[in-house]
């Protein structure tokens, strides 16, 4: 049989029961469409999550006192304790060949209190390279000017919202603020940055970390961090950071973290939350193969006499297998694209209602989703087809 014929005769069987076969299709429609929006919206999740966390750059490391893994009981009478990262360290690790920028860091809660006015929140000390190393911007004034770490001059920055808070529409630059039991003078304002995992970064106070370990009364630094040069190897940096650090402190007595190793466990993360949510919405495309099966089993029953009127003639075993697969497949195939329409309208529907709700498809969702539509239909219409192949001529007619 021609393959036009075969095409022509599965279209007229789909069209002969076109209820039937809109019952049947829309099964696979709904399974096509609830994985479409479910990965649409984790794939959505999956790029503002990855976004947010790249906002402050990607080729960053953070190095912070202690070591978190261990190797088993520590000797008794030996002490364990940590040996805490300097102003010493942050210079050493400046210096570094790969390194653009570094930012000592210290933070804290505490009472901020200027222009008849006193609001508790998080004052950090850093360093003069902040901006450089999270892609933060200064709306009004400078920021920390680049002095020697240990005699830094009492200035600070303030962010978008504690400016807000303190100063209204007043312009704050030059002005005394108590920082704790300290007195600054304000030299600059941050542009707004808004919230990173629930920490607002514009309701802030920035100060010198030398200034920092005075205020909060520490002998070490919390963290230090780094920008190194783009195309940079990571792992190239870490050996560096490590070097040095081992031959200051003569052990591996600190953590090093970095941007693209964080990047690459979250985005490995999310990329199983969606295959997890697409899985659940392919639930329903196993429901849709069952309807296919039921409904070809009983076109086989219905078309008995058409069967063996085919086999009489001389249609081969494989011609029969192939009229009704491809009904299967047909009917699959349509069901796949009424579910892609159904899907990306519903997506872009949601993301019209919800705004703040990231939505988006990837084309290579698009295409997996049909394939899968076209497999299901072709594995549901296998035993059907091969039924019908089987039956005998004679008693087909006879039946008839």
């Amino acid at each position: 049989m021609l393959l036009p014929d075969a095409i022509w005769l599965a279209l007229r069987a789909v069209t002969a029961q076109r209820l039937r076969s809109f019952l049947t299709l829309l099964g696979i429609a709904v399974g096509i469409a609830a994985v479409i929006l479910l990965t649409s919206i984790g794939e959505g999740i999956h790029r503002f999550v990855l976004a947010e966390f790249t906002q402050f750059g990607t080729n960053i490391a953070s190095i912070s006192p202690g070591k978190v893994k261990t190797s088993g009981p520590a000797p008794t009478g030996i002490p364990t304790s940590v040996r805490p990262l300097t102003l010493d360290d942050a210079r050493a690790l400046a210096d570094l060949p790969q390194v653009t920028a570094m930012t000592a860091t210290v933070w804290g809660n505490t009472e901020v209190g200027a222009n008849g006015r006193l609001r508790r929140t998080t004052v950090n000390g850093v360093g003069a390279d902040m901006l450089k190393v999270y892609n933060i911007k200064v709306k009004t004034g400078q920021f920390l000017p680049a002095e020697n770490l240990e005699n830094a001059r009492a200035l600070v920055v303030l962010g978008a919202k504690l400016k807000e808070e303190l100063f209204a529409s007043a312009n704050p630059l030059g002005a005394r603020v108590r920082v704790g039991n300290l007195q600054f003078r304000v030299i600059g304002v941050l542009e707004a940055k808004g919230q990173f995992l629930g920490i607002d970064l514009d309701d802030a106070a920035y100060i010198p970390s030398a200034r920092a370990l005075e205020l909060f009364n520490r002998d070490g630094l919390m963290k230090i961090d780094l920008a190194y040069e783009e195309g940079v190897p990571a792992a190239r940096v870490v050996a560096a950071i490590k070097s040095s650090l081992m031959a200051r402190h003569g052990r591996e007595d600190f953590t090093i973290t970095t941007q693209e190793d964080m990047l690459r466990t979250l985005s490995n993360i999310l990329n199983i939350l969606t295959m997890a949510v697409g899985a659940l919405g392919s639930i329903s495309l196993l429901v849709g193969g069952v309807g296919i099966v039921t409904i070809m089993t009983i076109a086989v029953s219905e078309r008995t006499g058409e069967i063996g009127l085919l086999v009489a003639l001389g249609a081969p075993r494989r011609t029969i297998i192939g009229l009704f697969l491809g009904e299967a497949v047909t009917l699959s195939a349509l069901g796949g694209v009424l579910g892609l329409l159904l899907g990306l309208g519903l997506a872009q529907l949601i993301h019209l209602a919800v705004p703040a709700l990231p939505v988006h498809t990837p084309i290579g969702f698009v295409i997996l989703a049909e394939a899968v539509a076209l497999a299901i239909g072709l594995l549901a219409g296998v035993l059907p087809a091969i039924r019908a192949a089987k039956l005998d001529p004679v008693e087909a007619l006879r039946a008839e």
